[in-house]
């Protein structure tokens, strides 16, 4: 089972030869003991993350690893576990990033902030991170197929608590343990995404409601955030 623990601004997940997938800033697959998320504090602008990771994690007496960052505060945080699985998940929603499903929607769901999928430079501490943990071994695709189910369950969650499915800077990292028992498949139907599925729907729920007292904001009401209002055209091949 993945250990976990918290101090100082960072949560961390531990299991000794876990292999993991991040879509982190310095993401793929790597090993590693133990992974982390980090609260940076408000007006976070330095470009040196790696650096900054390294002395966070030193500060804390943390061994290095790889690392999400999050405006979120890690007192939010919250774990779930089922079966073989273990999640973490900070949420924030105050950088929305909405993607209306027609011309009607677009108005009820502007979110304050640029559009057509631009950002501004403006302070954003929202994003939704995940560490997910399976206590099974997954080849490469598996365990991206565990990325893939972690998101899903996480943008389903968010459509039902918040009306968007994410963010504009929501991160994950899916690890596994390949002397563990074998998992050949992570999707939906399978032991390790079921669990996967309900760990991330009830960590990104409670860690909202303890975010926002009164719920998260309405995607108009976010500060931050952007509309994908753009068209397409569609073809047949």
């Amino acid at each position: 089972m993945f250990e976990v623990d918290r101090r100082h601004g960072v949560a961390r997940m531990a299991q000794d030869g876990a292999r993991w997938l991040s879509t982190s800033w310095d993401g793929g697959y790597r090993r590693a003991d133990a992974v982390y998320n980090l609260t940076v504090p408000e007006g976070f602008e330095r470009t040196d993350l790696d650096a900054y990771r390294e002395q966070r994690l030193a500060d804390a007496g943390f061994a290095t690893g790889p690392a999400l960052l999050t405006g979120v505060e890690m007192a939010n945080a919250r774990y779930a576990r089922s079966g073989p699985v273990t999640v973490l998940a900070t949420a924030g929603v105050s950088n929305p990033a909405v993607l209306p499903m027609g011309e009607d929607d677009a108005a009820d769901g502007e979110a304050a902030g640029p559009a057509s999928g631009e950002t501004d430079d403006g302070w954003r501490p929202g994003t939704v991170n995940l560490i997910v943990g399976a206590h099974r071994a997954l080849d490469d695709g598996a365990l991206a197929t565990l990325l893939a189910t972690a998101v899903e369950a996480k943008a389903a969650t968010l459509m039902d608590v918040a009306g968007v499915p994410g963010t504009t800077s929501d991160a994950a990292l899916v690890g596994c343990v390949p002397d563990a028992s074998v998992a050949e498949f992570a999707g939906s139907a399978t032991e390790v995404g079921t669990a996967t599925r309900a760990c991330v729907r009830d960590a990104v729920r409670v860690s909202l409601a303890a975010r926002y007292d009164d719920g998260p904001p309405a995607p108009a009401e976010a500060p931050y955030g952007v509309v994908t209002d753009r068209q397409t055209d569609v073809f047949q091949p």
